[in-house]
């Protein structure tokens, strides 16, 4: 052998082994202070596209221009609801695995439906002698059967666990929502959680985190900040006629929650009201009181002001309560947009200040997409409908009683699972999964129901996208009998005070932002198919951690080089 060619050789490749120490993810993680994980709750993400030259130049154009921009991110999961696409950004696995399958799921140890962070044995801890009762108009928290709160039914780590793990007592967590399920599955089991309550305005959590607030969240909720926006009013951020969607303020399917209207402005009313601080979680107002609270927590808890690396996740709800009221093409959503990027600017410049942007990890998300309304579609020439849960349960009953000659087939059906009366079935003596296939066939001869499909069903259909997407949400012990498909833009859902509803597999509920910006990430636009389950593998990769214990996503090459 040559020695000239052995020694290069091994200059060669001690030279790489070198430049690969200088750039891993162990050289960059040493520059994270903090790692802040941005969900925007039903932020489809075209909505981004609609008028970004109304943008601040700090807010979402910081991440835009500065960022890794991934425009073709698509779920995997076909129940596209808020504590599905949060775990999933939290786990890097899908609900398969992680087990949160819906914001609601059958409990078969009680025999009750079963809301997703409901823990009895963990009591919300109050914020006020008295806390009075307001009304709800979220028909997940109405099946909760206790108040207490905790992350105990995510049955795997996240990355904020791993990063606690990694790091020890050293690395601090939050989560902080307008939604209790938001802020507690991306605190994970081993962080911190907070949420807006909807009955007092103050910012809350249970017993599980804290047994009793600290100081600064006492004097936080000590100011009723909520309480500054009574008898205003949600304005134009704008002059109307600079928003596209200028023509759509006043339309028939928009709901008016008891006196807010349909039209701007949308006056808050008085804390007396029953649904005030509901108000305030369906505009702009719940996005500013977040960033206030968030603030608040940064530096009274110090994130980011020593070497080891910090996370914080906010989600901001309001889009989504905009758009289950008002609709994703409504002026509303865009004026909503529009004061969301001046909140993120604000909140940019505060980290920058606190931390330095440079110092630290941005990922923006969404937790899912939104379907725009059957009527605003109707509209438009594409005929489409609403079809109910109790619909459901009377068409699944009637083919029950038609092919089988048994009534009450159903015990009862909550999007997307139908569940199949036990005790009725056996007492008819008849072969579950025969019933289960021929209800699940004769579902798909109604309007507005494109596939419907049992749980011992999925091999003997073709396979494609959607079933895949399907078997993807079965988890054996929370799934339903029969997961119910409605067709592209059909609503399907309770009947109540929602105008439009996400929770299809659909491409327009699939289909979210994910942008990566900060500490050395390079700017690029991707138009290549990614998935959410991608966000929690990256994050670790970019830290230099080991990824969740349960992901199965893979590391973005676009964010860690």
């Amino acid at each position: 052998m040559n020695p000239k060619k052995t020694i290069g050789r091994c200059f060669r490749l001690a030279s790489f082994f070198l430049i690969a120490i200088l750039v891993s993810p162990t050289h960059a993680a040493s520059n994270t202070k903090l790692v802040l994980q941005i969900t925007i709750d039903g932020l489809r993400a075209d909505l981004l596209n609609r008028s970004p030259e109304r943008f601040s130049k700090g807010g979402f154009n910081y991440l835009l221009k500065n960022g890794a921009v991934y425009t073709n991110a698509h779920y995997q999961h076909a129940n596209t609801e808020t504590i599905v696409g949060h775990t999933t950004l939290a786990t890097g696995a899908t609900p398969s695995v992680h087990g949160m399958t819906g914001n609601v799921w059958f409990d078969y140890k009680t025999k009750e439906l079963a809301y997703n962070v409901e823990d009895p044995d963990s009591p919300l801890l109050p914020t006020r002698k008295t806390e009075k009762e307001q009304a709800q108009v979220d028909p997940s928290q109405k099946l909760a059967r206790s108040k207490g709160r905790s992350p105990k039914a995510i049955l795997v780590p996240t990355f904020s666990d791993t990063l606690s793990a990694y790091y020890g007592e050293g690395s601090k967590v939050f989560g902080i929502s307008g939604k209790d399920r938001a802020a507690i599955a991306m605190a994970g089991h081993t962080g911190k959680a907070f949420w807006f309550s909807t009955n007092t305005g103050d910012f809350i959590s249970s017993q599980y985190y804290y047994s009793e607030y600290p100081d600064w969240v006492q004097h936080w909720n000590g100011q009723r900040k909520s309480e500054r926006y009574a008898n205003q009013e949600w304005a134009l951020f704008n002059e109307v006629s600079s928003y596209r969607l200028a023509d759509q303020d006043d339309r028939p399917y928009e709901v008016d929650l008891k006196g807010f209207g349909r039209i701007f402005p949308h006056p808050y009313g008085p804390t007396e009201h029953p649904l005030f601080y509901t108000r305030l979680l369906v505009s702009p107002a719940g996005h500013q009181l977040t960033l206030d609270f968030a603030k608040s927590l940064i530096e009274n808890e110090g994130l980011g002001q020593d070497n080891i690396p910090d996370y914080l996740s906010i989600s901001f709800s309001g889009v989504d309560a905009v758009n289950h009221f008002f609709g994703p093409n409504s002026l509303e959503n865009e004026d909503s947009i529009r004061q969301l990027d001046d909140t993120l600017e604000s909140l940019f410049n505060f980290i920058d200040k606190k931390v330095g942007l440079k110092n630290t990890v941005i990922v923006l998300s969404a937790d899912h997409g939104m379907a725009d309304m059957p009527e605003y579609i109707s509209d438009k020439g594409y005929k489409v409908g609403r079809l109910y849960s109790e619909d459901v349960v009377t068409l699944a009953n009637k083919i029950g009683e038609d092919l089988f000659g048994v009534s009450n087939i159903t015990r009862f059906f909550f999007r997307p699972y139908l569940y199949l009366n036990d005790d009725v079935i056996a007492r008819s003596k008849l072969d579950k999964t025969i019933a289960m296939q021929s209800i699940a066939e004769g579902l798909m001869m109604h309007e507005g129901i494109a596939l419907a499909v049992s749980k011992h069903g999925y091999t003997s259909i073709q396979d494609n996208w959607l079933v895949r997407n399907i078997q993807n949400n079965y988890h054996p012990l929370r799934s339903g009998d029969i997961y119910v498909v409605q067709s592209p833009y059909w609503f399907m859902f309770e009947k109540g005070p929602i105008a439009a509803m996400h929770g299809s597999p659909w491409r327009y509920d699939t289909h979210v932002p994910i942008i990566f910006a900060g500490s050395g990430i390079k700017a690029r636009t991707s138009s290549r198919l990614i998935h959410p389950v991608d966000v929690a593998p990256t994050l670790s990769a970019l830290l230099g951690i080991s990824p969740p214990g349960a992901s199965q996503g893979r590391v973005l090459e676009g964010v860690v080089r």
